[in-house]
């Protein structure tokens, strides 16, 4: 049995105002509720249950704790807290749910909702409110912590003699459970492209880059190849000065003035310009402007919320771009040629990772491979490449034990494969896996499927 703490809300802290706004969205969430027919299917599918085997871990059993979130609120705030936050939000278990229950949406407004009652912690306000909210804050705190980087950090090289995660924390280790880490870029994206504004080229497209926080600060190489290839394409590229975060660090914390400031923010800037789409490299941040942005925004400013459609209607990840939008030109054969390369005696040997964002929540599956491949490598496809590696944002910072179980598990289906190479369209998965591979000591280089199709090009000397 569960303990339940009976404890004593402290009446009065929140206006009569407050209580009936929480109590409209208590009723929002009841209405979602209903749809779950309790049926289990989730458990067949969720990342986190494979490990504990808890139903209490499982999307079914955190919606039948929701059921009653309204009499939780007020006898145990802080255990309702405690398991609502212990989710990946990975989608597995919404992606398979025969009634259609869109549980990560659920999950993210009960926890808006026990923020709203619980308040952020001062460190969460500081993080956010203080930082993620206002971008060259953020820009400037990030770029001084890649300064003293080093202090707490020393090289290590895997088993070949290579980096792989290329930093591990040897005076903090113990603290942060030997994670190992990738640095911080010594310049990140927007100090190098501090503004490009182009006119379309023979493809006669525009398309503004939205870079995301972690290109921008850990692998802004993934940037400089997307501005290469929309270049060679002929697409006009707009990256507007002063990009920030997409959101949802703030939105899965339940810091709903944080996600709304930000989304407000972006829509500004975005509105500066005329494009035919919005593109990403990252799986999250596509899915979130695409998904979330429209579905969670509830600010009252005057239009926000149409321009948020609009610009959700035009929001693409970069494989999707290149394959349906972009017509590639007859010095690559095609975005679906397989024949490159063909006097190699041995090709790039590549698997492919499904992140969750891209597959699950925006069925983006075979786009990321026909961009591998047109970048003459052969593609080896790994034993459960759509399951979650464990990452989950947050979840990483802490549940570290349980996402480096399930991150192992990814590790291994990698290694299967005997893969020279994982490819994969989310930077944050990007980070995961290889500090899976380097306590592993494994020498398999991580990429984004852009690098590989921007190296071929090089390669090619096209750019």
């Amino acid at each position: 049995m569960v303990e339940i703490k009976k404890t004593v809300p402290k009446m009065g802290t929140k206006s009569e105002a407050g209580m009936k706004k929480l109590a409209n969205r208590l009723k929002e969430l009841e209405d979602q509720l209903v749809v779950c027919i309790r049926c289990g299917m989730c458990q067949s599918v969720c990342p986190l249950f494979e490990q504990t085997r808890r139903e209490a871990d499982v999307a079914r059993g955190k919606l039948a704790l929701l059921d009653g979130l309204g009499k939780n609120l007020f006898t145990d705030p802080d255990g309702v807290d405690e398991r609502l936050n212990k989710c990946l939000l990975c989608g597995s278990c919404a992606a398979n749910c025969p009634s259609g229950v869109n549980v990560v949406e659920i999950f993210i407004k009960a926890r808006a909702i026990l923020a709203e009652f619980k308040g952020l912690s001062p460190m969460k306000k500081l993080i956010f409110r203080k930082m993620l909210a206002n971008p060259s804050t953020f820009d400037n705190l990030t770029e001084w912590a890649g300064k003293f980087q080093g202090i707490f950090t020393k090289d290590e090289k895997n088993a070949q003699g290579t980096s792989c995660a290329r930093l591990v924390a040897p005076l903090i280790s113990p603290l942060i459970n030997d994670r190992h880490i990738l640095p911080m870029a010594a310049k990140p994206l927007h100090k190098t492209t501090p503004m490009i504004n182009t006119a379309p080229g023979r493809s006669g497209l525009k398309a503004a880059i939205f870079t995301g926080c972690i290109i921008d600060k850990i692998f802004p190489a993934i940037g400089h190849d997307l501005i290469d290839i929309f270049k060679y394409h002929g697409v006009g590229t707009y990256i507007p000065q002063g990009e920030g975060c997409c959101g949802i660090p703030a939105l899965a914390s339940g810091d709903m003035a944080t996600f709304e400031k930000l989304v407000e923010y972006h829509i500004k800037l975005f509105d500066q310009e005329q494009f035919d789409y919005l593109i990403t490299a990252c799986a999250t941040c596509t899915s979130t402007i695409k998904k979330l942005w429209p579905s969670i925004y509830e600010g009252k400013s005057s239009g926000i919320r149409e321009k948020i459609g609009r610009l959700s209607e035009k929001t693409l990840d970069i494989n999707q771009f290149l394959v349906n939008k972009v017509s590639f030109s007859n010095d690559t054969q095609g975005i679906k040629s397989e024949n490159f390369n063909q006097n190699n005696v041995r090709k790039t040997r590549v698997t492919y990772h499904d992140p969750c964002h891209l597959k699950k929540s925006l069925g983006v599956i075979s786009e990321p491979r026909d961009v591998i491949r047109a970048s003459g490598k052969e593609l080896v496809e790994m034993e459960g490449s759509d399951k979650c590696c464990g990452m989950g944002g947050s979840f990483n910072l802490y549940h570290y034990g349980i996402s480096s179980k399930i991150g192992n598990l990814k590790q291994k289906n990698i290694a299967d494969t005997g893969c020279d190479t994982v490819a994969t369209g989310c930077p944050a998965c990007m980070v995961q896996i290889s500090d899976m591979l380097a306590k592993e000591h494994l020498d398999i280089k991580v990429r984004h499927p852009i690098q590989l199709y921007a190296d071929f090009l090089r390669e090619q000397k096209l750019i």
